[in-house]
């Protein structure tokens, strides 16, 4: 007969406090602020789109000329005389026959402005016109037939540049409506800062948060906020004043004409609306603790490099950033957070210094940031970077950074297959306590789909158990637009008027929901037995490939290392991919090596890269394009050298190493392949090593905690396997009484499931109350599931 399978949850033995492990990072991409989180209706309202933000840009972006009943004028964009030279142009607009009304109108985001009939916009605007002051202007807002569904009339009675404001309030419902400013007279109009906000913000606020997204990141109750990016922030000028500068924080406090616009690196612009008041108010509101993360004076993206002796304004910004959100009102920086509205500090305990840094520019100048810092402010936690890669020699170097300078946590970002997660679910089980703690800054399986929330949930626990290394943890991104991509998968995904949760998202919701504040021992017994994963080797055809490249292979043998048995290819392979016209879904450039079946083997052969912006791409172990392993040569922006694997078309960075290839310049290469070890080489130097892992599915993942303020006991179980597993669930160590547990739980969707705007919970939690005597209880975990028991007395 089997043996019960159980679940022993010890209730008095604790472990690692949890402190602020699960949070959220916001990074402004997929437009995630403007039409987005930040509630702006008005795309373009200072007129000030560029071809420097997006090749498709120009001033008038989103504006059209509106001529009514015979009226005629000329739209233009100016800059002599702005209200603010934070934001040079304006429009003018002159009047060359009045007719019903002329003026210009404005096509939002999305499918365009969206209202609710009732519900009441608050508009304003700078204007200053050059006659007719008398002659009012007319602000409507019409729906998508063109009829008009809310209105209101300004008088601009000077040519000096002054404010102006209205109440619009909508007799219509719809998601297609457009803006629209007119007016009669003779003469000029010009406007500039035109704002369409919904009066209903998140909890009322002016210049506030779109209210159904930020309803979903509060009720998540996150522990953080990490923002306000991602790459954004070191991707840039290094002159605060230039049009494309490097994020700079001073730049987005005050009045909103004082705030620049700014290229962002996503490819759009950005108003800065949102900006980082905004970020510690809302951080305030939802109760999450701010991490703001700032450059390093270094520019990985386009190598630009603020020199050592000219790092002090950098570092000077760091410190007067702390000052602002913990300085009382007599400091420079805390009064002029007070002049903002908020007299009393935001708090900040933790501060990132780079973003997913490569190279050694950074890790020169990081110290002097986290010398400066502490000597300041010595409670603040400083945060290093680990660059973008789960391994390798970039990441080592973050590493070996933050061990020798004292960083407080060391910033890691990956993105991975679902595969690479099931197979380094002990990634942290080996971490050390007293070293600097890991944080998990952005991390994510590609999809959206409940299997990847499940196997995501999965690691989720032991990023909970290993709470005595791991401090810190986001998944990313967390906003998207579904009309603006750029990069998915995304926890959120939005339109002008509707927002739903992904899967992920609410695998999430459900672990910082149910916390708590430390680990519980857990242990089970009788786990049904699991079979070993098959460690095949290595296996399949060996391609030779360019990407963006003109390559020459030459030289080439393969050699099985345990027979000696060796293919030899006599001719040069030409290969020429410069412009890049092969999708990434299709077969590369490439040249068909041979097949292999061998277990231990060796490429060598001879390299040159005569043109492109990339360099070499060798397949092997490939199965069909969808499933193989990547060595690439000369990555990215031509920096990285990459081991990768790919299973069912998502990919897996194993490990990274900076090298840059030169042009007409002969590399010898070497790829060893043992079992599923692979070892790379570039002229007889190791450059890359790296074991591709089979997944070793475990029976069940599983952590346990404990909330201090209640004392409720937190159980969390995830069964990534296809089959039931009834369980008996021990309580040790708890008073003989009456108990009841909340379940929370995942389960009873297909793995491929989705959620969207016409099924927004199709994959969500159902929730009940379950009672139990003693201190234990019997349940069945079911097959694909995510579960959390909150365990209190009855």
């Amino acid at each position: 007969m089997d043996k019960q399978t159980k679940l022993k949850v010890y209730a008095q033995q604790m472990g690692a406090p949890l402190g602020d492990l699960f949070g959220i990072f916001f990074e402004d991409l997929n437009h995630a602020a403007d039409g987005g989180l930040y509630a702006e209706l008005v795309q373009n309202r200072s007129f000030e789109f560029d071809p420097i933000d997006h090749p498709s840009y120009h001033a008038l972006t989103a504006w059209e000329k509106a001529e009514r009943g015979g009226g005629r004028a000329e739209l233009s964009i100016a800059s002599e005389s702005p209200f603010h030279p934070k934001n040079p142009h304006y429009a003018v607009i002159e009047i060359i026959e009045p007719g019903e009304g002329v003026g210009l109108s404005n096509t939002g985001f999305n499918t365009g402005i969206p209202v609710k009939e009732g519900e009441h916009y608050l508009f304003s605007l700078y204007a200053r016109r050059s006659d007719s002051f008398s002659t009012p202007v007319r602000v409507l807002i019409e729906d998508s037939k063109g009829a008009v569904c809310a209105s209101a009339e300004l008088t601009v009675e000077s040519y000096q540049w002054q404010k102006y404001e209205a109440v619009l309030t909508a007799g219509c419902t719809d998601n297609a409506c457009r803006l629209v400013i007119l007016t009669g007279g003779q003469g000029s109009l010009e406007v500039d800062l035109v704002s369409l906000f919904p009066q209903k913000t998140y909890l009322g606020r002016r210049n506030g948060l779109r209210e159904d997204i930020a309803v979903l990141l509060a009720d998540m109750k996150p522990k953080f906020m990490r923002f306000p990016g991602g790459c954004l922030v070191h991707d840039g000028s290094l002159n605060p004043d230039d049009r494309n500068s490097m994020y700079r924080w001073k730049n987005t406090i005050g009045e909103l004409a004082a705030r620049p616009a700014r290229r962002n690196n996503w490819q759009y612009n950005q108003t800065l609306g949102l900006g980082y008041y905004e970020y510690f108010q809302f951080c305030e509101d939802i109760g999450a603790k701010a991490i703001p993360v700032l450059p390093g004076g270094y520019d990985p993206h386009h190598k630009r490099i603020v020199p050592l002796d000219e790092l002090g304004p950098w570092i000077q910004d760091a410190l007067d950033l702390i000052e602002f959100a913990t300085g009382d009102a007599t400091t420079e920086w805390g009064g002029i957070r007070s002049s903002l509205g908020h007299p009393e500090p935001f708090g900040l305990e933790y501060i990132a210094i780079g973003n997913e840094e490569v190279g050694e520019p950074f890790f020169e100048r990081y110290p002097y940031f986290h010398k400066a810092i502490k000597e300041r402010y010595p409670h603040i936690q400083v945060i290093n970077s680990s660059g973008p890669f789960a391994a390798g020699g970039e990441y080592e170097r973050g590493w070996a950074s933050a061990r020798e300078h004292g960083s407080d946590l060391v910033d890691e970002h990956y993105y991975q297959s679902p595969e690479w997660f099931l197979a380094n679910m002990d990634r942290y089980d080996s971490f050390k306590g007293d070293e600097p703690k890991v944080f998990l800054g952005e991390y994510a399986s590609w999809g959206n789909t409940y299997y990847n929330a499940l196997v995501e949930a999965a690691f989720m626990t032991r990023l909970e158990r290993n709470a005595h290394a791991v401090g810190l943890a986001c998944y990313a991104p967390m906003l998207c637009n579904v009309d603006y991509v750029n990069w998915k998968p995304d926890m959120i995904w939005f339109n002008n008027h509707e927002v739903f949760g992904t899967p992920n998202y609410y695998v999430q919701k459900l672990f910082m929901n149910h916390q708590g504040d430390r680990v519980l021992r857990i242990a089970a017994e009788n786990l049904p037995e699991k079979p070993e994963p098959v460690q095949e080797p290595v296996k399949g055809s060996i391609v030779l490939a360019a990407e963006k490249s003109a390559v020459t292979y030459s030289n080439i043998t393969l050699t099985n290392n345990l027979t000696g048995e060796q293919k030899m290819i006599e001719a040069n392979v030409e290969l020429n991919d410069t412009e890049g016209t092969v999708s990434k879904e299709e077969e590369q450039r490439s040249f068909l090596l041979g097949e292999t079946d061998w277990s231990d083997y060796t490429l060598r052969l001879t390299a040159r890269k005569t043109g492109g912006v990339r360099a070499f791409l060798i397949f092997f172990g490939m199965q069909d394009i969808k499933n193989r392993l990547n060595w690439e040569l000369g990555g990215w922006q031509n920096q990285d050298s990459t081991l990768s694997a790919v299973v069912n078309g998502r990919g897996s960075c194993l490990t990274q190493s900076l090298f840059t290839v030169e042009n007409d310049t002969d590399y010898e290469l070497e790829l060893h392949v043992s079992g599923r070890v692979i070892t790379a080489s570039i002229n007889g130097a190791v450059i890359n090593s790296a074991e591709d892992r089979v997944p070793d599915i475990q029976p069940l993942y599983y952590t346990a905690s404990v909330e201090e303020a209640t004392g409720d006991v937190i159980v969390k179980a995830v069964n990534v396997l296809d089959t039931p597993l009834p369980v008996t669930v021990e309580l040790q160590e708890l008073a003989a009484a009456s108990y009841q547990a909340e379940v929370h739980e995942l389960s009873g969707v297909e793995l491929d499931a989705e959620n969207s705007f016409a099924e927004p919970l199709k994959v969500s939690p159902s929730s009940r109350t379950i009672a139990f005597e003693g201190g234990s209880f019997d349940y069945e975990f079911p097959a694909h599931s995510v579960t959390v028991f909150r365990v209190q007395k009855a």
